[in-house]
């Protein structure tokens, strides 16, 4: 199987048990593990369903980065400045209630979109936030348009 083109990152302030979590609500697997002596998670990855996503420890390293760092938003008072969205082919709504079960906060009930998707959003532990989708309807950009109000484009 060929590696995802894009694989981004969420940091945490305990990455070990973000992989544990991200394993037991969303369905993830770890499929890297980069530890030091005392165990300390240096690098992880996980994959789900073809994708991918690293998980790793909060850092700074002001040569490299200047005064930005990698933190999680429980470190900066919540405040996320993404979301990582993950395709799901069936089966929505019983992720979502996985991922209750398992003690994410769901700040978006599963609902049907202007776009043909059934959504829902979740925040982890550390107040990442997941979005999940599930394609429901397969519509033209003239029904989403007329369903929504908005000018939708492919390309510029």
């Amino acid at each position: 199987m060929a590696e995802p083109a894009v694989v981004p990152a969420v940091f945490y302030r305990d990455p070990l048990a973000a992989l544990h979590w991200l394993e037991q609500a969303f369905g993830f697997e770890t499929s890297l593990l980069v530890t030091d002596d005392d165990g300390n998670v240096g690098h992880a990855e996980m994959s789900f369903r073809g994708g991918a996503i690293g998980v790793g420890g909060e850092w700074a390293s002001p040569e490299l980065l200047g005064p930005a760092a990698m933190k999680s938003p429980l470190s900066i008072g919540g405040v996320g400045t993404q979301f990582v969205r993950i395709h799901l082919s069936e089966d929505l709504d019983a992720h979502c209630e996985r991922a209750r079960a398992a003690g994410a906060r769901i700040v978006q009930e599963p609902q049907d979109q202007f776009y043909g998707a059934r959504t829902y959003r979740a925040l982890d532990p550390e107040g990442h936030v997941w979005n999940f989708d599930q394609p429901v309807a397969d519509l033209t950009l003239a029904e989403m348009e007329q369903a929504s109000g908005l000018k939708i484009r492919e390309k510029l």
